[in-house]
């Protein structure tokens, strides 16, 4: 009787392992400085604010048929959950090297908790932040509530998934890391952040809709109106599909060079 109240299945102990992981993950990037949770919100606050300036002195109050600060709000609570979430799962396995010495944890559990983690912080920062455009009178009602979700979670899992191979590129090649953070610099120009995609001129809007991102973000916007205008051949399947390929790729990597984590 002792031994079967004592047995843990695998699942049990793998969850029972992501909640203290998760716990340990949130004080310790909520608590890194008196300030670290207030720059968390501070931070997608001062794109907003500094690009609205810019779009308010050239007399933009609309893009695409919906309203400036909606257009903003939605792309960059976008942009910051894709690059948070794939930047710390990138340095998970780094950050947490002491850990592998419990059986219990593996590498890609601390990748996968990281991205969670930023996803949840993400999705509470995101909604202060339309709760206070809402108080100042914008209109964040989606008219495709499922739309926005569904594109919502269709960018974390790219995120994650390119988190998941990085954290192995990084181990192998450490030079990849310069390089990662090279390509990540024009995202606001090459995913419609900050320029409309309607605005680029072809064959380069063309080629903008490879980017997976630009399916999520414009598909989001398009969620919160039914007038917005975008590329017509916009398909948030694609996104699904990109995510879903790299979160397999990610998986199967971790799987192949898992021992180069302990031999570390």
């Amino acid at each position: 009787m002792n031994n079967a109240k004592g047995f843990r299945s695998p699942l049990m102990i793998t969850v029972t392992t992501w909640k203290a992981l998760f716990l340990r993950e949130a004080v310790a990037r909520l608590a890194a400085g008196r300030s670290a949770w207030v720059w968390l919100l501070l931070e997608p606050v001062f794109q907003i604010v500094f690009l609205l300036v810019i779009m308010t002195q050239m007399r933009v109050n609309t893009i695409g048929g919906i309203d400036t600060v909606v257009w903003l709000v939605i792309g960059l609570i976008f942009a910051n959950l894709f690059k948070r979430t794939s930047s710390q799962a990138q340095h998970a396995i780094n950050a947490n090297q002491a850990l592998y010495t419990y059986r219990q944890v593996k590498p890609v559990d601390t990748v996968l908790v990281r991205a969670a983690l930023e996803g949840f912080l993400m999705t509470v920062i995101g909604l202060i932040l339309v709760a206070g455009a809402s108080l100042l009178g914008y209109d964040f009602a989606p008219t495709e509530a499922w739309v926005l979700l569904g594109a919502f979670l269709n960018i974390w899992f790219l995120a994650l998934g390119l988190g998941l191979i990085a954290s192995i590129g990084v181990l192998l090649i450490p030079e990849l890391e310069k390089i990662i953070s090279f390509v990540n610099i024009p995202i606001y120009m090459l995913s419609g952040v900050a320029i409309p995609i309607s605005a680029v001129p072809e064959p380069y809007q063309q080629w903008l809709m490879y980017n997976p991102i630009v399916h999520s973000i414009e598909s989001a916007r398009k969620a919160m109106s039914g007038y917005y205008h975008t590329n017509p051949n916009l398909d948030l399947f694609y996104t699904t599909e990109a995510a879903l390929f790299t979160v397999f790729i990610g998986l199967s990597l971790h799987s192949r060079f898992v021992a180069k984590v302990y031999k570390k």
